[in-house]
């Protein structure tokens, strides 16, 4: 009976970075959905922006929050705005392959 009783406490000891394990992929997963929303608001900001005549870059920035400063690239073709987006993550290099992208089409002014 006390044997059953330590083995209970090393499986629940060694089920615990599993645990972990399964918690931090389930929040990154939900960051980079997070970020896929964000990065689709900004492209629409940004497009909506040079519908009006306006710079597209400042339109984005302003709709993204600040963590995502130096996580954005924006690209503006004709009246195309692509941002693309970088998730937060613990590892950098994982960053760069969780990038998300977005973009936005409207009729320029005049065209």
């Amino acid at each position: 009976m006390a044997e059953d009783r330590g083995q209970a406490s090393v499986e629940l000891l060694a089920g615990i970075p599993a645990l972990l394990l399964a918690g931090l992929v389930v929040l990154q997963l939900f960051a980079v959905g997070y970020s896929l929303t964000l990065a689709d608001g900004a492209a629409e900001a940004g497009a909506l922006a040079v519908a009006v005549g306006r710079d597209a870059e400042p339109a984005v920035d302003e709709a993204l929050p600040g963590w995502a400063d130096d996580r954005v690239d924006v690209e503006v073709r004709g009246g195309e705005v692509s941002v693309e987006l970088r998730p937060p993550t613990p590892l950098a290099s994982l960053s760069r392959k969780l990038e998300v992208s977005s973009s936005a089409w409207v009729r320029r002014p005049g065209g």
